[in-house]
């Protein structure tokens, strides 16, 4: 609403997949801390896996950034849609922050 935005741009699909993709893979391995004995490995892939959601994201940010530079003659819409890319890539960023923190948790308790 702060944008009056009509029209989504599809890289807001891919960025939306990133994201479930990541927060899942958080959910799996908070749960997993229970009992880190049993769970250290699943603790391990979704962090991998967490990892992997970032570096996509890093690359959806890179696609839609070229494709919005490339295709958009509104300044504005240039202006509005980097901002919201660039947003959404930083939640990508901090899933990978909730990743090294769940590590190290692990990390502590062996």
């Amino acid at each position: 609403m702060l944008y009056e935005l009509t029209d989504l741009r599809p890289e807001m699909k891919n960025f939306t997949e990133v994201l479930i993709k990541a927060t899942t893979e958080i959910d799996v391995a908070i749960g997993n801390l229970r009992d880190m004995k049993k769970g250290a490995k699943a603790i391990e892939k979704c962090c991998r896996a967490i990892y992997e959601a970032e570096n996509a994201g890093d690359q959806v940010l890179r696609t839609a950034l070229a494709r919005l530079f490339k295709e958009e003659t509104d300044g504005v819409l240039v202006i509005k849609w980097k901002d919201i890319f660039e947003r959404l890539e930083t939640a990508t960023d901090r899933c990978e922050d909730v990743a090294n923190i769940i590590e190290g948790i692990v990390i502590e308790a062996s």
